[in-house]
């Protein structure tokens, strides 16, 4: 909003920082797991690293290679480097949903680094250099335009950087549960980024010690005394909170900031929103939730077993069996669609990946309601539901092969009536 004479709302460019932001305090909260975050690590950063590889140019290999420059200089006690090598490589993808996406992943990692533990400034300095090494040659197969090599070293390093955590790690948990409460940046940190630092302990305070929905955490003056920062800056933090409804800053007598129950469609339509801007193309999306889905379909395979697997297949067998073409109307039809691959998701298990898959298919809905296109036809609802049962087939099997062959061949054929 500008003030004065032709002033006025403006549009402007949005600017990916404080969503990804507001989605990392979310999912801090929700708990995401380190297992979580590395398995879904290894689904999109080799796809970045492999992409990268195909469409680099000279700007992008120069980028890369200062960033290596910056990790090289850096030792403990001097200021981070600016730009972190994953970013700049996912950039180097042309993607901008996995660019979000590994934005997301990257900051996760960062929180989880911060609460590691080594035994020395030596211990540190040797990870950084082995870390580097990583990076460097990732950088040299993707400059080579190597995307196989790519891949596979991306993979690697993710594995290492895994086995790194694991061992510095104070326990595995939830990343909510830690217990720890974190003290609020100096005055130097800029107030965007010193509120998500207040909110993500404020969520995490409320995670880990058993708060109950509608309990009072404290009051506006007991938070400012406890977490020493400007007014300014907690009541942004609490806009953040409140944003994810995992807390609630109540008036008057008896008021405070209430504890409330979080739930994702925040997160979903802020990232839905910046991505809708960047405009990302047909192959943006398949491509990244061809990754999650088939990664999806995998692990469902490996729990089939189990009491919640066996009743969403009976549950779904049930709707489909017999009835090809039940879901004549359109509307209702894209609505099985969607709930069948959260439905898969949600089983999976990774709260990422089902937050990131969710968001991909707001993107394909509000594609679908803003360009006027044409309804899948009541062949497409019939190929639909076989697919279904196919897949479904494959999966009671235990053929992750095949389930995996199936789940794909069906991603690409409802892509031509979702974009």
């Amino acid at each position: 909003m500008r003030r004065g004479p032709g002033g006025g709302l403006l549009i402007s460019e949005p600017d990916a920082g404080p969503a990804t932001r507001a989605v990392v305090i979310y999912l801090e909260y929700l708990g995401v797991t380190l297992a979580e975050l590395l398995n879904a690590r290894l689904v999109l950063e080799p796809l970045a690293a492999s992409l990268a590889a195909e469409r680099i140019d000279e700007a992008g290999i120069e980028r890369l290679r200062a960033v290596l420059r910056a990790e090289q200089q850096w030792r403990p006690g001097l200021p981070a480097p600016r730009d972190g090598f994953h970013i700049a490589l996912a950039e180097q993808s042309k993607n901008p949903v996995l660019q979000l996406f590994i934005d997301v992943l990257m900051r996760l990692t960062t929180r989880y680094a911060l609460r590691s533990r080594t035994d020395s400034a030596a211990d540190a300095i040797e990870a950084l250099d082995y870390m580097h090494n990583d990076h460097f040659d990732i950088v040299a197969a993707v400059t080579a335009g190597d995307s196989a090599r790519a891949k596979t070293l991306s993979e690697r390093h993710v594995e290492a950087v895994n086995a790194w955590l694991q061992e510095h790690h104070p326990r595995e948990g939830r990343t909510a549960q830690t217990g720890r409460r974190r003290e609020p940046a100096d005055g130097e940190v800029p107030r965007a980024k010193l509120a998500e630092v207040v909110a993500a302990a404020i969520g995490d305070e409320i995670g880990s010690g058993g708060w109950e929905v509608g309990s009072v955490f404290g009051t506006e003056t007991a938070l400012l005394e406890r977490y020493r920062v400007s007014r300014a800056v907690l009541r942004e933090a609490v806009r953040l909170l409140e944003y994810h409804s995992v807390a609630q800053m109540r008036r008057g007598p008896g008021g405070g900031l209430v504890v409330t129950k979080p739930h994702a469609q925040a997160s979903i339509d802020t990232i839905a929103l910046y991505l809708q801007f960047r405009q990302p193309s047909r192959e943006d999306l398949r491509c990244v939730r061809d990754a999650i889905e088939i990664d999806n379909v995998a692990k469902v395979v490996r729990r089939r077993a189990e009491p919640e697997v066996a009743a969403f297949l009976r549950a779904h067998r049930s709707a489909l069996d017999g009835t090809p073409g039940a879901a004549d109307d359109a509307r209702h039809a894209t609505s099985e669609e969607s709930r069948f691959h959260i439905g898969l998701a949600q089983l999976a298990g990774n709260a990422l990946l089902d937050l990131f898959l969710r968001i991909i298919v707001e993107l394909f809905r509000r594609h679908w309601s803003s360009t006027g296109q044409e309804p899948p036809s009541r062949d497409d609802v019939v190929a639909v539901e076989h697919a279904h049962l196919r897949i479904l087939d494959a999966i009671a099997a235990g053929d992750d092969s095949l389930a995996r062959y199936r789940i794909r061949r069906h991603l690409d054929a409802a892509a031509s009536w979702w974009l």
